[in-house]
């Protein structure tokens, strides 16, 4: 399975090298410090997930196409 990933600089809460992954089609969110490590954090977490949900008996939720728009205000 893949899911989109969106990776967003955290350096707001003054801690540099740090960045939120985002994972949108499964409402789950974690951290690292490095787009790699955040990457790898998401990877480990959408894991953890889906084996929980399998294990409960419940089909995990597909991967869902996400886009990403920027605005202007």
């Amino acid at each position: 399975m893949k899911y989109s990933v969106l990776i967003e600089s955290a350096d707001v809460l003054e801690e540099p090298g740090l960045y939120y992954a985002h994972v949108p089609s499964l409402g789950l969110t974690t951290h690292g410090y490095g787009i790699e490590a955040a990457k790898d954090a998401a990877r480990d977490l959408i894991q953890l997930w889906v084996e929980e949900k399998r294990e409960h008996g419940e089909t995990p939720a597909p991967a869902q196409e996400s886009l990403l728009a920027t605005v202007e205000v």
